[in-house]
């Protein structure tokens, strides 16, 4: 088996993995990388799904990179388009040719020895190793394979089409049928007010309440602002200033979630009127942002409730019957499709088997240092977005630390990079605080990120910006070794 290597690998031709490549292009021109991509296209999530109305739930001024503007008029923006903001991005800068197809990697071994990560990707079958002196995981959270559908009694007696939103089915037709989608999260809030537009009825169906807000679909101050100024002057000022407003926001609702709960409640009622059970359908038991808070643009969904093509039920399933739902209340919903928009299956460093020096690492046992590499894992890092703002802004800042990070092993001549704790009174927490099902039914496997810097998980930009960007690499506790002269090269030590 031939084994190529490379100055680093990233996985995953993804948002993350296209910004990594980008990153590593400019940053640090003269190293090699390649990209395994286990799908056979450029797109990660916008790519693999193609459920009806499928969109961004935050505005593409953030969620779209630092480097590369936004310029189209709608910034709460339809998967393709995002899809071929991506594929642009790829194309201009080249990188897409730096990807390879086909290729899922399965486990990846560290040799302190030869300073090099062994990556097996299985292609066709059939398994192909790479060598690379960091590897860059950037395949996102959640498993591809599908989502997380429950165990619904008496599912098999329905008749009716049963589907999950990652896995949607091209032939699927629901004009003029009565349709039911189950959850309230993002996701059902996309499809309800989509789906509402051909389907006979929409019924969205919940345990519990989400909070939803309502916000423009079109951002007026940007587009004014680029009829004026230079393209990327425009998105760079309306990306600060969502930045700011988000960063506030948050803060705001950990701080004051009585009055943030009743002022998104109060828009709510302005939206669907004093008539609305709003305090059964809409109003959560938890503060907001316990859970990511759900987007609706232009209001779609509460326009949808209002004119009577769609409507909410809170309730439980008692079972599933020939011709639809139901409900613990004895309440029975008819259906001819059933959209089960449950939630992901979230997955460890992208489902990758990881091992140094012969020992198989258990994720769940390892520290995150900043929020971006791992406890006695050497030069290894995962992008991994915000809960609680755009995906993108984290893992723009964790290219550039990486990028950082080579170029000062490079200068330093030192190959090898591990954080290491040695403070005994550093506490164990959850990698996330998030209260939703799909993070809880995860975070056991998880790793583990810690009660203080720079193990804690803060969730917040500006410290990101400070600890990422600026702060330096040498900090005492992601430790430096393996000099260029103490072993063979990489290439060499392996292949023997």
């Amino acid at each position: 088996m031939t084994t190529e290597h490379f100055d680093a690998v990233i996985v995953g031709a993804g948002l993350s993995g296209v910004g990594a490549g980008y990153h590593l292009k400019t940053a640090c021109p003269d190293r090699s990388y390649v990209i395994l991509e286990g799908r056979d296209a450029i797109g990660g999530t916008w790519d693999l799904f193609r459920y009806p109305g499928i969109r961004s739930d935050s505005d593409m001024y953030t969620l779209g990179y630092a480097f590369k503007p936004w310029t189209e008029a709608k910034a709460i923006a339809d998967g393709p388009s995002i899809l071929g903001y991506v594929r642009k991005t790829a194309a201009e800068n080249g990188i897409d040719r730096h990807i390879r197809f086909g290729h899922m990697v399965k486990r990846v071994s560290w040799s302190t020895e030869a300073a090099a990560w062994t990556v097996e990707a299985e292609v066709a079958g059939k398994l192909t190793r790479f060598t690379c002196s960091f590897l860059f995981l950037c395949g996102g959270y959640y498993s591809y394979e599908g989502g997380y559908t429950p165990d619904f009694p008496g599912v098999d007696r329905f008749k009716g089409r049963l589907v999950h939103p990652q896995k949607w089915p091209k032939d699927l037709d629901y004009s003029g049928k009565k349709v039911v989608v189950i959850g309230s999260g993002a996701t059902a809030v996309t499809l309800v007010p989509e789906m509402a537009k051909t389907a006979a009825h929409v019924t969205m169906l919940q345990r519990s309440p989400t909070y939803v807000v309502s916000r423009p679909a079109e951002d007026k101050m940007a587009n004014n602002l680029r009829k004026w100024l230079p393209g990327k002057l425009a998105y760079d000022i309306v990306r600060l200033r969502n930045i700011l407003f988000g960063m506030y926001f948050f803060k705001l609702a950990r701080e004051k979630p009585a009055a943030v709960k009743a002022n998104i409640l109060k828009m709510v009622r302005e939206q669907l009127g004093p008539d609305y059970d709003v305090d059964k359908h809409f109003t959560p038991t938890y503060n907001p942002w316990d859970q990511r808070l759900c987007l609706v643009p232009d209001a779609d969904m509460f326009r949808e409730i209002k004119n009577g093509r769609a409507s909410v039920v809170t309730d439980h399933i008692e079972t599933f019957t020939e011709t639809g739902i139901r409900l613990k209340s004895g309440e029975e919903l008819e259906a001819d499709v059933v959209v089960s928009a449950t939630g992901l299956v979230l997955e460890v460093w992208n489902g990758v088997e990881v091992s140094v020096d012969g020992r198989k690492i258990d994720a769940s046992q390892t520290l995150s240092y900043k929020g971006m590499m791992y406890e006695g894992v050497p030069n290894m890092a995962s992008a991994f977005g915000y809960t609680n703002a755009s995906w993108t802004l984290k893992c723009d800042l964790t290219c550039e630390y990486v990028c950082r990070l080579l170029n000062h092993m490079k200068k330093t001549g030192l190959r090898q990079a591990t954080p290491v704790n040695t403070d005994p009174t550093v506490q164990f927490e959850p990698w996330l605080d998030f209260s939703s099902g799909y993070v809880q039914r995860a975070m056991a496997k998880f790793p583990k990120q810690g009660n203080k810097a720079p193990w804690r998980l803060d969730q917040n930009y500006a410290k990101d910006l400070m600890n990422l960007r600026y702060a330096k690499l040498d900090d005492g506790v992601l430790r430096f070794t393996n000099p260029v002269g103490q072993a063979v090269k990489a290439a060499e030590k392996i292949a023997a």
